[in-house]
């Protein structure tokens, strides 16, 4: 009988559903931003999904992302809990900042959405197409003035790649970084700039309403629906993608790291991230694994070339 007891009470608990996870997500930025509506967006589509039991999101902001990852290293090590949203800028930030921690001292699980970036000239611009624009940067690099994001950022990489791809000295090109997307669409707008450069969806309506031209786009293949050549269509071997990841603390067992990333799987193919997907705009874009580890070194080995060549890392 005792026996039978213990086997009944063994079976039972085989047959609860395990206990979801409880999860601390760090937006190493402000609230509002892309990194923080990533975390958001990964909290809310977690509890609806059942995938986690409470999923708490801090920001902690400062110097592109290098802050957070600095205080996410040091403090978490070791906790199958703690996650981190990060992305692009951070590579550059971490080489342009000479920043203590990179994102070798944390465990990178994930990349899961990605924007390409969009080359766009005011309606009255005399740039018809993506070779008039490349042809004045060759005769004149200094004469074509790009406003983007911040120095070192996807925007200035991004245009340090169309010069290299040119045959124009990357050092050369006039880059005019705006601390804010409003600032710069306003410049754009107002042709204090020769040329935009940002994510697709910064320019989107203005392209729609035909108060900007949309010369070219920097992904491998054309966007759907969206009516512009790629980089490479116009003989420029080019193609950058502003991509956002979730890594995991330090320190963890590989049973853990299976458990975050089983989880983290288990999010990108539920209904809710692919309804947030649609919702926001984002490209769907996981990659996980052995391919997202190398895919990562890539990145950050082209990003750390293309900041030399403009001159903002030694």
């Amino acid at each position: 009988m005792k026996h039978f007891f213990l086997a009944s009470l063994i079976a039972g608990a085989l047959s609860l559903p395990a206990f979801a996870a409880d999860y601390t997500i760090i937006a190493p930025a402000n609230p509002g931003g892309g990194w923080d509506q990533t975390a958001r967006s990964i909290q809310q589509v977690m509890q609806q999904e059942g995938l986690a039991g409470n999923v708490q999101v801090q920001n902690v902001p400062g110097a592109g992302g290098t802050i957070g990852l600095a205080q996410f290293a040091s403090q978490s090590a070791g906790n199958p809990n703690a996650l981190i949203v990060g992305g692009y800028v951070m590579v550059g930030a971490i080489l342009t900042n000479k920043a203590p921690v990179t994102l070798k001292d944390v465990t990178p699980i994930a990349r899961l959405t990605g924007e390409y970036e969009a080359i766009v000239v005011p309606a009255s611009s005399p740039f018809q197409t993506i070779g008039d624009l490349i042809a004045a940067l060759k005769k004149d690099p200094g004469s074509v003035s790009w406003g983007g994001g911040s120095a070192g950022g996807t925007d200035h990489i991004a245009v340090g790649q169309i010069a290299k791809a040119a045959g124009v000295d990357p050092t050369k090109i006039n880059y005019i970084a705006f601390s804010g997307g409003g600032e710069a669409l306003a410049a754009i707008l107002g042709s204090q700039v020769s040329a935009g450069i940002s994510g697709y969806g910064e320019f989107e309506s203005q392209v729609k309403s035909g108060t900007l031209r949309l010369l070219a786009v920097t992904s491998e293949e054309r966007l759907e629906g969206v009516d512009a050549p790629t980089l490479k269509e116009a003989g420029l071997d080019v193609v950058v993608q502003n991509w956002r990841m979730i890594a995991a603390a330090p320190g963890l067992t590989d049973e853990q790291k299976a458990a975050v990333s089983a989880d983290i799987e288990k999010l990108v193919k539920s209904a809710g991230w692919q309804e947030t997907l649609k919702t926001k705009g984002w490209q769907d874009t996981y990659l996980a694994g052995a391919a997202f580890d190398e895919q990562l070194a890539k990145d950050i080995a082209a990003t750390e070339t293309t900041l030399k060549d403009i001159g903002l890392v030694k």
